[in-house]
């Protein structure tokens, strides 16, 4: 099978048991945004020290999967069938919660706004926040023009996960001895 198909070229594309909308449909906008959060913190996870959090992010990257799957599959018995397992619900927010809590008592706490950047692992963090914080403004503008719902979970996935990559930044500043530059 070759990567490519063609059909894309004149501006839409299928989504998953339903049919075709535009490229810039809000939905294929959504799942786009949470493609391209999955590939940035795929990029945090590459760099050094590779262990950092590892088994984390990669739990975060198989929930954005889901959360990808999620917003391609309009038809809910599809969807059921195509997931791995359940859909983003509140277990996998607390966990995102949790792990906060767990990370956040390794710096000290914040009395500032810090500039992003530091040590490549951490600025490659704060990059991902800020795309985890815009794929989240394109999931709300889709769920909102989208009267179906569903997806109640998914925002705040996105919004406890940008809180997270926040405070893996400051972590990753921390252990490699770089100091925080505040605002």
């Amino acid at each position: 099978m070759k990567i490519y198909t063609r059909t894309g070229d004149d501006g839409d594309t299928g989504l998953f048991g339903a049919g075709r909308v535009s490229k810039d449909h809000l939905r294929v906008d959504a799942y786009g945004q949470v493609d391209e959060l999955n590939a940035a913190i795929g990029l945090a996870i590459a760099l050094d020290p590779r262990t950092f959090c590892r088994e984390l992010l990669e739990t975060v990257q198989r929930d954005l999967f889901t959360i990808g799957a999620e917003l391609a599959t309009p038809d809910a018995a599809k969807l059921a069938k195509a997931l791995q397992g359940p859909p983003i619900g509140i277990e996998q927010v607390t966990a995102l919660e949790g792990a906060i809590d767990r990370y956040e008592t390794q710096v000290p706490p914040l009395k500032q706004f810090v500039l992003p950047g530091g040590v490549p692992k951490a600025a490659a963090l704060h990059l991902a926040r800020t795309v985890c914080r815009r794929a989240e403004r394109a999931v709300v503008r889709f769920e909102r023009k989208d009267q179906t719902g569903g997806r109640s979970s998914v925002v705040p996935y996105l919004n406890r996960l940008s809180d997270l990559l926040f405070v893996l930044a400051r972590v990753a500043n921390h252990a490699a001895g770089a100091s925080e530059i505040v605002w």
